[in-house]
């Protein structure tokens, strides 16, 4: 089985992921997540925001075989997927990975805000970056390895001493990032990735995929794990399940409303405005 994680950057799908590739027959990539490889053969296009049409016979035979790599690799049956721009185009991977099983994991917008603020300032992560740099497509590398060397430039001369990009590119991402603050064009990304995850998600089959919230999650992680797990249909030791969830914190709840400024408070509600409590609504 396939079984993708959808999500918004900073919105706890690493937590998840590695959560679940604790369990026997459960295996990822040895990096943080491979958006190169998603964006084989369409290097050029300057967002990540592709639609169903972008699929064809090139790009899905290469993406299903690095799938097949990792689950021989591990000798697994099930490969978990983990990239967060792949919010903003779940139609793509679905017509990619026309068998995958989707969670679809959201999380309060002010806390990601501050969490994604952090990351577009972030220094150099040489062990990060070179375990993603193994699964660029060997002709993509000079493309890509330019591109990443002069975001850094762009970072130490930029007045607020971020990126110029990081995270989703939704369709209009590089002239926001122009113009806006790391704060607003976090919120942005939160806002354009869990609204085009939504609707592809409410023309989707019901049984394709499970809705969870971030801090219904952490507040109850045996349980969200375990609902997961039924979702999957895969059975497992009530003690296994707890050991596995042990280590989940809820610390990061209300982390925005504490260390984000009245004023950036301001800001990012103006963008994500009711968009959060419209998803529980929906989808819980």
């Amino acid at each position: 089985m396939n079984i993708v994680i959808i999500g918004a950057a900073r919105s706890g799908t690493n937590m998840l992921r590695d959560l679940l590739c604790n369990l026997d027959d459960f295996a990822t990539w040895p990096c943080d997540e491979i958006n190169y490889i998603w964006r084989y053969g369409q290097k050029t296009i300057e967002h990540d925001q592709f639609t169903s049409k972008d699929a064809n016979k090139r790009n899905k035979t290469y993406i299903n075989k690095q799938f097949e790599w990792v689950r021989k690799k591990y000798n697994v049956n099930n490969v978990i997927e983990k990239t967060c721009a792949n919010s903003l185009r779940v139609d793509f991977v679905n017509e990619i990975v026309p068998d995958a099983k989707y969670i679809f994991l959201f999380r309060d917008p002010m806390d990601v805000v501050a969490s994604a603020e952090l990351r577009w300032k972030a220094e150099l992560d040489i062990k990060y970056l070179m375990a993603k740099a193994r699964f660029i497509p060997k002709a993509d590398i000079p493309y890509y390895g330019s591109k990443y060397l002069l975001n850094r430039i762009n970072k130490i001369l930029d007045k607020e001493k971020r990126l110029s990009y990081w995270g989703p590119k939704y369709i209009g991402f590089e002239e926001d990032a122009k113009r806006l603050s790391a704060i607003e064009i976090s919120a942005q990304q939160w806002l354009k990735s869990v609204e085009a995850s939504a609707d592809a998600f409410c023309n989707m089959k019901k049984d394709q995929y499970l809705a969870l919230d971030y801090n219904a999650f952490v507040n109850n992680p045996t349980y969200e794990l375990k609902k997961i797990l039924e979702f999957l249909k895969y059975s497992i030791d009530e003690q296994k399940l707890e050991e596995i969830s042990a280590n989940v914190s809820n610390k990061s709840i209300g982390k925005g409303y504490r260390t984000i400024k009245d004023s950036d408070m301001c800001l990012v509600k103006n963008i994500v405005g009711d968009k959060y409590s419209e998803l529980k609504s929906e989808f819980l």
